[in-house]
């Protein structure tokens, strides 16, 4: 018998009152059915979904013992399948991560094992991950976000509840290739309401889109609650169905919480990423 959408959420660290683990512990991880947010938008098993991606979390806060006992510091990328079954809920990351604090591993290859091995257990899918030394600064590096950025249209906002309908073509003929961006994507957590702040960039191929239409379309997610790669699922969704591109990659960029940030991405099709860390991660 699977678990009913409330006692999933029932059942997870988040918005409680939690103990920092002194050692490291993978039972601390806790998963989240990809399906349970899926099927309010309409999206079926992973076999078929409309989009390929991944969700790239960058651990900044990651630290362990050596042998010796001696603290070591590293940052971190984790790349999490969109094919997999879950996702990974973002408190018990920063608590599981928090867990290597005060343990000893006799190297760090035995850190990559632990992190691997545990991360894929509880999404379900193999997960990436990549260490980096503190000291490799272009990994990190603040960037910009190419294309148009919507923000400084000149519109009026009288709504802040989610909105589909918003969403229009340009009165524009025949097709565009276009990037655009904005920084003024926020909703809120499921459990917590907590505000989850992004960037955004959309680079689509089809109808053109009307600007005014789209910016108002991402300030109605700032009452929204919904986990962040659900809100992004939904986003490429909403544009996907209404817009008719022939072609469409959504990538957002949130900023960190607890040492983690998380940054989903969904594609149409195959896809490269432009080399993305903004100032506000």
């Amino acid at each position: 018998m699977t678990k009913s959408h409330s006692e999933i959420m029932a059942g997870l660290s988040l918005g409680k009152s939690t103990a920092y683990a002194q050692h490291y512990d993978a039972s601390l991880l806790q998963a989240v059915p990809r399906a349970l947010g899926r099927e309010s938008i309409g999206l079926g098993a992973p076999g078929i979904l409309p989009f390929i991606g991944e969700d790239i979390w960058h651990g900044y806060e990651l630290s362990w013992l050596n042998a010796k006992g001696k603290p070591m510091v590293a940052l971190a990328t984790f790349v999490v399948p969109v094919t997999s079954a879950n996702l990974i809920e973002s408190k018990s990351f920063k608590l599981y991560l928090n867990s290597f604090n005060q343990s000893r591993f006799a190297d760090l290859r035995q850190v990559y094992q632990a992190l691997q091995r545990d991360l894929s257990a509880c999404a379900g899918s193999t997960v990436r991950v990549t260490l980096h030394n503190v000291n490799e600064i272009m990994a990190f590096q603040p960037t910009w976000i190419p294309g148009h950025c919507l923000d400084d249209l000149d519109i009026s906002i009288d709504s802040y509840q989610y909105n589909p309908q918003l969403l229009q073509l340009a009165d524009k003929p025949g097709v565009v290739d276009e990037k655009v961006h904005s920084h003024l994507l926020k909703s809120n957590c499921l459990i917590t309401s907590q505000p989850d702040w992004a960037s955004i960039y959309v680079h689509y191929r089809g109808p053109a889109i009307d600007h005014a239409a789209l910016l108002r379309y991402f300030i109605s997610f700032r009452s929204h609650n919904e986990f962040h790669e659900q809100c992004i699922e939904r986003i490429f969704l909403d544009i996907w169905q209404r817009c008719n591109p022939e072609y469409l990659l959504v990538y957002a960029r949130y900023t960190r919480r607890g040492g983690l940030d998380i940054n989903p991405v969904r594609a149409s099709a195959k896809y490269q990423l432009p080399n993305l860390r903004l100032s506000r991660q």
